[in-house]
Protein backbone atom coordinates (compact mmCIF):
# COMPACT_ATOMS: atom_id res chain seq x y z
CA UNK A 1 0.00 0.00 0.00
CA UNK A 2 1.04 2.85 -1.00
CA UNK A 3 1.30 6.31 1.56
CA UNK A 4 3.09 8.79 -0.02
CA UNK A 5 -0.20 11.14 -0.76
CA UNK A 6 -0.47 11.55 3.34
CA UNK A 7 2.13 13.81 4.63
CA UNK A 8 4.09 11.35 7.64
CA UNK A 9 2.06 11.77 10.66
CA UNK A 10 4.79 13.60 12.59
CA UNK A 11 3.99 16.75 9.93
CA UNK A 12 0.51 16.96 10.68
CA UNK A 13 0.94 17.21 14.53
CA UNK A 14 3.42 20.01 14.14
CA UNK A 15 1.04 21.67 11.70
CA UNK A 16 -1.69 21.32 14.36
CA UNK A 17 0.31 22.55 16.95
CA UNK A 18 1.27 25.32 15.30
CA UNK A 19 -2.55 26.60 14.38
CA UNK A 20 -3.17 25.37 18.22
CA UNK A 21 -0.59 27.86 19.88
CA UNK A 22 -1.17 30.29 16.96
CA UNK A 23 -5.11 30.62 18.10
CA UNK A 24 -4.17 30.45 22.15
CA UNK A 25 -1.51 33.62 21.33
CA UNK A 26 -4.32 35.38 19.15
CA UNK A 27 -6.87 34.66 21.84
CA UNK A 28 -4.22 36.15 24.35
CA UNK A 29 -3.67 38.83 22.94
CA UNK A 30 -7.33 40.00 22.35
CA UNK A 31 -7.85 38.98 26.05
CA UNK A 32 -4.69 41.56 26.77
CA UNK A 33 -5.67 44.21 24.48
CA UNK A 34 -9.02 43.97 26.14
CA UNK A 35 -7.79 44.28 29.46
CA UNK A 36 -5.30 46.83 29.11
CA UNK A 37 -6.89 49.30 26.94
CA UNK A 38 -10.61 49.19 29.12
CA UNK A 39 -10.99 47.12 31.77
CA UNK A 40 -7.47 47.46 33.49
CA UNK A 41 -7.69 51.35 33.53
CA UNK A 42 -10.09 51.39 36.62
CA UNK A 43 -7.51 49.19 38.22
CA UNK A 44 -4.77 50.79 37.25
CA UNK A 45 -5.99 53.66 38.65
CA UNK A 46 -6.63 52.69 42.56
CA UNK A 47 -2.68 51.73 42.32
CA UNK A 48 -0.14 53.66 44.22
CA UNK A 49 2.12 55.29 41.94
CA UNK A 50 5.01 53.10 41.67
CA UNK A 51 3.17 50.07 41.25
CA UNK A 52 1.26 52.22 38.35
CA UNK A 53 4.64 52.42 36.72
CA UNK A 54 5.03 48.94 37.10
CA UNK A 55 1.27 48.05 36.11
CA UNK A 56 2.06 49.95 32.64
CA UNK A 57 5.53 47.71 32.02
CA UNK A 58 4.03 44.96 32.82
CA UNK A 59 1.79 45.56 29.97
CA UNK A 60 4.17 46.07 27.54
CA UNK A 61 6.34 42.65 28.64
CA UNK A 62 2.54 41.07 28.21
CA UNK A 63 2.60 42.49 24.72
CA UNK A 64 6.23 42.03 23.89
CA UNK A 65 5.80 38.28 24.86
CA UNK A 66 2.85 37.74 22.38
CA UNK A 67 4.56 40.26 19.53
CA UNK A 68 7.57 37.75 19.68
CA UNK A 69 5.31 34.59 20.04
CA UNK A 70 3.28 35.65 17.27
CA UNK A 71 5.93 36.54 14.89
CA UNK A 72 7.73 33.03 15.31
CA UNK A 73 4.27 31.12 14.75
CA UNK A 74 3.99 32.70 11.48
CA UNK A 75 7.39 31.77 10.56
CA UNK A 76 6.70 28.07 11.63
CA UNK A 77 3.66 28.37 9.40
CA UNK A 78 5.73 29.79 6.05
CA UNK A 79 7.93 26.94 6.82
CA UNK A 80 4.80 24.15 6.84
CA UNK A 81 3.84 25.86 3.91
CA UNK A 82 6.74 25.76 1.60
CA UNK A 83 7.02 29.86 1.86
CA UNK A 84 10.53 29.14 3.78
CA UNK A 85 12.63 26.58 3.59
CA UNK A 86 13.42 24.80 6.85
CA UNK A 87 16.84 26.38 6.54
CA UNK A 88 15.57 29.99 6.23
CA UNK A 89 13.34 29.11 9.36
CA UNK A 90 16.20 28.37 11.35
CA UNK A 91 18.16 31.62 11.00
CA UNK A 92 18.36 33.32 13.92
CA UNK A 93 16.69 36.71 13.32
CA UNK A 94 13.63 34.31 12.76
CA UNK A 95 14.06 32.80 16.41
CA UNK A 96 11.90 33.68 19.27
CA UNK A 97 12.56 37.10 20.07
CA UNK A 98 13.67 38.15 23.42
CA UNK A 99 11.39 38.92 26.28
CA UNK A 100 12.19 40.40 29.48
CA UNK A 101 11.01 38.41 32.50
CA UNK A 102 8.44 39.95 34.80
CA UNK A 103 9.38 41.17 38.37
CA UNK A 104 7.68 38.76 40.83
CA UNK A 105 7.49 41.94 43.81
CA UNK A 106 5.85 43.93 41.74
CA UNK A 107 3.52 41.12 39.95
CA UNK A 108 2.08 40.15 43.02
CA UNK A 109 1.13 43.70 44.23
CA UNK A 110 -1.31 43.86 40.70
CA UNK A 111 -4.50 43.29 40.56
CA UNK A 112 -5.53 39.77 39.43
CA UNK A 113 -6.70 39.99 36.23
CA UNK A 114 -2.76 41.61 35.14
CA UNK A 115 -1.50 38.53 37.37
CA UNK A 116 -3.41 36.09 35.56
CA UNK A 117 -2.32 37.49 31.83
CA UNK A 118 1.43 38.14 33.10
CA UNK A 119 1.54 34.45 34.10
CA UNK A 120 -0.26 33.55 30.71
CA UNK A 121 1.78 35.28 28.59
CA UNK A 122 4.87 33.91 30.27
CA UNK A 123 3.86 30.45 30.38
CA UNK A 124 3.42 30.72 27.09
CA UNK A 125 6.44 32.42 25.77
CA UNK A 126 8.20 29.56 28.09
CA UNK A 127 6.77 26.50 26.31
CA UNK A 128 7.48 28.22 22.74
CA UNK A 129 10.72 28.88 23.68
CA UNK A 130 11.52 25.07 24.50
CA UNK A 131 10.32 24.50 21.18
CA UNK A 132 12.20 27.00 19.38
CA UNK A 133 15.43 25.73 20.79
CA UNK A 134 14.42 22.30 19.94
CA UNK A 135 14.04 23.48 16.30
CA UNK A 136 16.63 25.52 16.47
CA UNK A 137 18.86 22.89 17.57
CA UNK A 138 17.66 20.20 15.19
CA UNK A 139 20.35 19.78 12.06
CA UNK A 140 19.27 17.74 9.07
CA UNK A 141 20.30 14.09 8.97
CA UNK A 142 23.12 14.09 6.23
CA UNK A 143 22.01 10.41 3.94
CA UNK A 144 24.77 8.03 3.97
CA UNK A 145 24.40 7.93 0.65
CA UNK A 146 25.03 11.29 -0.67
CA UNK A 147 27.88 11.09 1.53
CA UNK A 148 29.06 8.65 -0.25
CA UNK A 149 28.85 9.59 -3.49
CA UNK A 150 30.47 12.93 -2.15
CA UNK A 151 33.54 11.35 -0.73
CA UNK A 152 33.73 9.48 -4.32
CA UNK A 153 33.36 12.15 -6.03
CA UNK A 154 36.35 13.66 -3.96
CA UNK A 155 38.29 10.59 -4.64
CA UNK A 156 37.78 10.01 -8.26
CA UNK A 157 37.96 13.73 -9.32
CA UNK A 158 34.14 12.57 -10.93
CA UNK A 159 30.91 14.20 -10.95
CA UNK A 160 28.55 11.54 -10.28
CA UNK A 161 25.26 14.13 -9.12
Amino acid sequence: MDDSSNPPAEARITSRLIDSLYTEAMLLADEARSYFDDAGRDDRSTLEPFVRVGFACESLKVTTRIMHIVAWLLTQRAVESGELSGREGRRPERRLGHAAESEPDLVSKLPPSAQHLIEASSELYARIKRIDEGVVTEEPIASPARALMGRLERGLGGNFG
